[in-house]
């Protein structure tokens, strides 16, 4: 048994794709012991760390099969012929994969490093007995590139035979004209798709022609990890993360107005505030890692945190937000951790993205999760109303939330299940 693994983080920087990415694993694992299992990575060695029965696929062969057939097409004599060329070269790629191979073989044979990385690609996906596209929120406008690479896979997958799933997702938005036309293409291809939520993501599969009966919305795959390591009681903290990104649209000057809200409420409650970061990556300009936000956030009450530098796993993190009695969060998967045990959130949400993740969200769970959205005027004194109404009621929301949990959770062992079954009946 042969699974190739697409994945949302490929620098596994991000503890939240890595705490999908691990269950993802742990249940086809539960089915196939003896699987082979390759998922694709920039950083071989971190994916040996947290997934030592696996195998790193690198990308850069999976790029190598979008290049261009005819090298200089741009000097074509007109837009209308560069076009036409480019629309042929795409139906040679869906009807004919094995023809377009072949001649991008025939293009990499004096380029030994790239061929290696082309062939690597290839027979992981010839070869592969089910090509999964595991947990994360990366089939959207925001990340264009990821999301074209990944269904172009998923579409090559299904159109030699293999069977294809996507688990644990969250989906768009998709109004850019190309990524929607790719997606009605090959979605509709997949044989299971299941959603972290169904608010967004089940009108979105409708709408470009997706069965509903290969469709489950399970709640995310991250959920079970925190469920399964939920604390007896509620901690007495105020668990913080904020993501400053371009795709999240936070800055400085909304940070600076969350850092006092933060401080005013700490002291009211006389309760620590607890770095919750989930993103360790930092690329300037586009990025933040939310450890280094966070200690922006604590500038003044805890001069001393390193934000949470050193929670470099996803049972780490867990177990930190288990001191928390609320969570106030910017990132998405510091919610999932902390609703999965039974503690109430409030989302901030600046970008639709966001919005759609903690709205979701919400609707997943129920109860215990409200929306805080940063564009609105008086957003600091609801998100004050906010902590105060979560801090007194925490204890009565935590059994319904640990409820939903638990649903969501054999949810997504059925769709597992529903995997199992449909490799088997091939």
């Amino acid at each position: 048994m042969k699974i190739l693994i697409e994945q949302s983080g490929y620098h596994l920087g991000n503890i939240g794709d890595l705490a999908m990415l691990q269950v993802a694993v742990q249940r086809l694992k539960s089915f196939w012991p003896n699987a082979s299992v390759q998922i694709f990575t920039t950083d071989s060695e971190k994916l040996i760390k947290y997934f030592p029965n696996t195998q790193p696929l690198p990308p850069y062969g999976r790029q190598i099969w979008h290049y261009p057939l005819l090298h200089r097409v741009h000097k074509l004599p007109s837009r209308l012929v560069i076009q036409q060329w480019v629309n042929m070269e795409l139906r040679f790629r869906r009807y004919l994969p094995s023809l377009v191979r072949s001649l991008i073989k025939f293009k990499l044979r004096k380029q030994p490093e790239q061929m290696r990385n082309f062939e690597a690609f290839m027979e992981a996906v010839y070869g592969a007995d089910l090509v999964v596209a595991s947990g994360g929120g990366y089939i959207t406008d925001v990340f264009k590139q990821h999301a074209v690479l990944a269904i172009d896979t998923l579409g090559l997958a299904s159109r030699l035979g293999k069977p294809t799933v996507m688990l644990g997702h969250g989906l768009g938005p998709l109004q850019d004209k190309e990524l929607r036309a790719k997606a009605k293409t090959v979605l509709p291809l997949v044989n299971l798709i299941t959603l972290r939520e169904k608010r967004a993501g089940v009108p979105l599969l409708n709408s470009i022609g997706v069965s509903q009966d290969c469709v489950m919305a399970t709640g995310d795959d991250a959920i079970e990890l925190a469920y399964q390591a939920r604390k007896i009681g509620l901690g007495n903290g105020i668990g913080i993360n904020l993501r400053i990104a371009e795709y999240s649209g936070v800055n400085l000057s909304l940070l600076e107005t969350i850092r006092l809200t933060l401080h005013k409420a700490a002291k009211k409650w006389n309760a620590p505030l607890i770095p919750a970061p989930i993103d360790h990556s930092n690329y300037e300009g586009y990025v933040e890692s939310d450890s280094l936000t966070i200690q922006k956030l604590l500038r003044g009450y805890d001069d001393t945190s390193d934000g949470g530098q050193s929670l470099d796993t996803p049972l780490k993190v867990i177990e930190q937000i288990g001191r928390c009695r609320v969570v106030v969060t910017g990132s998405y998967h510091a919610g999932v951790f902390a609703l999965a045990q039974g503690i109430p959130i409030m989302g901030l949400a600046k970008s639709e993205y966001y919005a759609d993740k903690f709205l979701g969200l919400a609707d997943q769970f129920g109860v215990g999760c409200e929306v805080i959205f940063l564009h609105e005027q008086e957003f600091a004194t609801k998100l004050v109303d906010s902590i105060d109404r979560a801090l007194e009621s925490a204890e009565q929301l935590r059994p319904q939330l640990l409820e939903a949990a638990k649903e969501q959770v054999e949810l997504g062992h059925t769709a597992y299940k529903r995997v199992y079954e449909l490799v088997n009946s091939r």
